[in-house]
């Protein structure tokens, strides 16, 4: 059996800076709740997904649970853990690299949430339950391609499960819950049909990718994925210090995301932004407050620059704008680029700070946060 050669580098991706961005922000703050990549074959979607699993920190998992459960959050653990836990039984922990699923387009309900053998309980009194990919992708990477091609009541259960952080399975009075924290990657290629308004108002960020156009950056892909083809172990290790630099980011940023403060300032902002685009509902400005802290805590930051702010809203809007049947997409986005140009001239009166927040430098004002 051959052996398969290892995950390209998430760190030799060209390009695609919100894309990266996007997946890396989700990765400190699981909460944030996915993000959906449109775009043509051939842009690196899956590339990403695959890669960013393989970078992320190990985690510890208690060894013989299915569920993947935290050892150091009991609050959050499975039903069969916590049985096992007040029978007074050891549980062993492990250290393990998370994992990636895939889960295939032609996905059931019952493949996707587990099943509970309902005939069991009856006959024997015992709660007997089998895992599906939600209790596989706890605390891992759930990657769907072709989303849109998915059922729509499958989409439906992965969102909640992504929103909610537990998969709750009920059959005949019976039940069982475990935990189902993820990041939730889809990607789709739009010219094969979209998703409905209310499936997309349910992914947290959406990306556009492009193939790039750049000659330079054109060539700095084709020498890499050569490379790469050519001796994949030695191209794996040229770029693992940036790697290994990447994931302690990750890592320290999860570890003060929750620290980040934010005031009324930072609120209003947000509450503009998607009022004066006629944004439904409220998930937007809470994704978007998610977003920003996240950013601030991946360059060790406690506060919010404006910068922080118009990025989570470049991510979390697009896809949720108001477009009719003849409306202009590029009116849209015009809009919302001019929201984001005001804030930071609001903002822009005090200590000045510059530091790169979607790939380019951008100069922004460091704002005392109010508890």
């Amino acid at each position: 059996m051959s052996r398969r050669p290892p995950v390209y580098p998430f760190t030799a991706i060209v390009g695609q800076e919100l894309m990266t961005r996007a997946l890396v922000l989700n990765a400190i703050d699981m909460r944030i709740g996915g993000v959906l990549i449109r775009g043509e074959r051939g842009t690196g979607k899956s590339t990403a997904a695959r890669a960013l699993a393989a970078l992320l920190p190990d985690i510890e998992v208690i060894a013989d649970s299915p569920f993947g459960d935290d050892p150091s959050h009991p609050e959050s653990w499975s039903d069969a853990v916590r049985e096992r836990h007040e029978r007074g039984e050891e549980l062993p922990v492990e250290r393990r690299k998370i994992r990636f699923v895939d889960l295939p387009v032609s996905a059931t309900e019952d493949r996707v949430v587990g099943t509970l053998d309902i005939e069991k309980a009856i006959q024997k009194g015992e709660r007997h339950f089998d895992p599906g990919v939600l209790a596989m992708a706890n605390r891992g990477i759930l990657y769907v391609d072709e989303v849109n091609l998915l059922d729509d009541h499958v989409v439906d259960l992965l969102l909640d499960s992504a929103a909610m952080g537990v998969n709750v399975v009920e059959r005949e009075g019976i039940s069982f819950a475990h935990p189902a924290r993820f990041i939730l990657v889809g990607t789709m290629n739009p010219e094969e049909g979209d998703l409905r308004p209310q499936l997309l108002d349910r992914f947290a960020l959406s990306v556009e990718v492009h193939g790039i156009s750049n000659a330079d950056q054109r060539i700095q892909i084709l020498e890499r994925h050569i490379a790469y083809e050519s001796d994949p172990e030695s191209f794996r290790e040229e770029f693992a210090p940036a790697e290994q630099e990447l994931c302690d980011k990750i890592a320290a940023a999860r570890e003060i995301v929750e620290a980040v403060e934010y005031g009324r300032p930072h609120l209003e902002a947000i509450a503009n932004i998607t009022s004066s685009l006629h944004i439904d509902g409220h998930r937007a400005d809470l994704v978007i407050l998610k977003t920003a802290r996240a950013n601030a805590a991946l360059y060790q930051r406690k506060y919010l620059l404006p910068g922080d702010v118009t990025l989570a809203a470049q991510l979390a809007l697009p896809h949720r704008l108001k477009r009719g049947p003849f409306a202009d997409a590029q009116m849209s986005m015009a809009a919302l680029e001019d929201q984001m140009e005001q804030i930071s001239s609001e903002w822009g009166q005090g200590e000045e700070a510059t530091e790169p927040s979607d790939g380019q430098e951008q100069t922004a004002v460091k704002k005392k946060a109010n508890p």
